[in-house]
């Protein structure tokens, strides 16, 4: 173990992890793993969750951030530190060097949300304003770090965050030893690669499958070409694995023990969501939520006993409500219908009464006249209905046609 070492390319063993397990005793919360019996179900073997959205600032973060920062020697401490990130690297670096007695500055986009603002400063961060996206808000703060002499903390290539990540596989082996796959979300890759080092070298028949957003899936183009590839302008709603390109170090680490990357769609990541908040009452965002988005695309493809790694739950509270309404559009549980009538008096209203009686629930309602596409005395009537799933969806549709009425999707 070596931490603090200037060699950022050194390998992570699982000495070095071990080591970080201790120095994260009392600092770290040892997080909960509930079982789900929907996801059991659906997999065929009990699945359980693995709760580092309950974690000290929401995250898995602060594991990392504490080990790469206890690690300093005093003159670097003295110079301080500083990071960049939207919201979850922010909030682990400030709380840890609070911790530690260390000044943090961490430069955030300008745009970020704003709870995920005011608990890094509440954490005890210097907070500065910087570029409309991280990479911009990366130089800035790479910049700021030469010009001052303050330790750049970088969110997942080192082998002292990777160390401190892989305290969470730890703690899944003692809490699971009977565990066969464990599912993690991958970004940059440094929770992937802790991960990875820990389980495989204590239990290498465990099968480790990583998660990326298809929209900013880094990674399956780079283990193909068998080094960090960068993919252009990287999409997803999943911002806590938004990462145009692997770490170096990371990168090694799961191109040599990581077994599978999968990618999910923007429809199963806010799925899985709401599927975490319904049925397991857990708050957890896009990111955390990429490991249940892959069971639940394809459930059969993994053996139990299974862990799936909540990483995070800080979702603000304006996109958990777009997240939501989306997932449940992509559940069936919303229906999108455009129905043409005859503009007459009390035509609306009788359709609003066969609504009722088909128990569809209309949320909203708006008319349009202008389409050149109607007739002079037709109007078409778009609607916003809450159903209980695709088949009452399905039901709906066909008996609102079936009573003589011109639905269009």
């Amino acid at each position: 173990m070596s931490f603090g070492t200037s060699d950022s390319l050194r390998p992570v063993i699982l000495d070095d992890v071990r080591g970080a397990q201790k120095m994260l005793s009392g600092v770290a919360r040892v997080t909960a793993l509930e079982g789900s019996r929907y996801l059991s179900h659906l997999v065929g073997a009990p699945v359980h969750l693995k709760c580092e959205n309950l974690q000290r600032t929401g995250s898995f973060k602060l594991r990392g951030a504490y080990v790469r920062i206890a690690g300093l020697r005093p003159e670097e401490r003295a110079a301080g530190v500083v990071a960049a990130s939207a919201g979850n690297h922010a909030q682990g670096v400030a709380l840890a060097s609070t911790l530690l007695g260390v000044h943090s500055t961490v430069f955030m986009p300008v745009g970020a949300p704003l709870p995920k603002i005011a608990a890094t400063m509440e954490y005890g961060a210097e907070v500065r304003m910087h570029g409309q996206v991280v990479d911009e808000t990366m130089a800035a703060a790479q910049e700021y770090a030469q010009e001052t002499g303050a330790v750049f903390i970088h969110p997942f290539d080192h082998p002292d965050i990777i160390a401190g990540q892989g305290t969470v596989g730890l703690e899944i082996l003692e809490q699971c030893p009977e565990v066969r796959t464990i599912v993690v979300g991958v970004g940059g890759g440094g929770l992937a690669a802790g991960i990875a080092v820990a389980v495989k070298a204590v239990r290498p028949d465990v099968r480790l499958v990583g998660v990326q957003a298809e929209g900013a899936a880094a990674y399956p183009p780079s283990l193909a070409q068998g080094r960090p590839v960068a993919i252009d302008a990287p999409s997803t709603m999943a911002d806590g694995i938004k990462v145009g390109c692997p770490g170096d170090v990371p990168f090694k680490i799961i191109g040599d023990l990581l077994d599978e990357v999968r990618t999910v769609s923007e429809d199963a990541l806010s799925s899985a969501l709401l599927l975490c908040l319904e049925r397991a009452k857990l708050v957890v965002e896009p990111a955390g939520a990429s490991p249940v988005a892959a069971l639940m695309s394809e459930p059969r493809a993994f053996k139990g006993p299974v862990v799936a790694l909540l990483s995070g739950g800080n979702v603000d509270p304006l996109l958990l409500q777009r997240i939501l309404r989306h997932g449940m559009a992509a559940a069936g549980r919303y229906l999108s219908l455009r129905v043409r009538l005859t503009d007459r008096p009390g035509a609306l209203a009788a359709l609003l009464g066969s609504l009722s009686v088909l128990d569809a629930n209309v949320l909203d309602v708006s008319h349009v006249r202008t389409d050149p596409r109607l007739g002079l005395t037709e109007v078409e009537v778009e609607l916003q209905l809450e159903t209980k799933g695709p088949e009452h969806c399905d039901e709906v549709t066909a008996a609102l046609r079936g009573a003589g009425y011109t639905v269009l999707s």
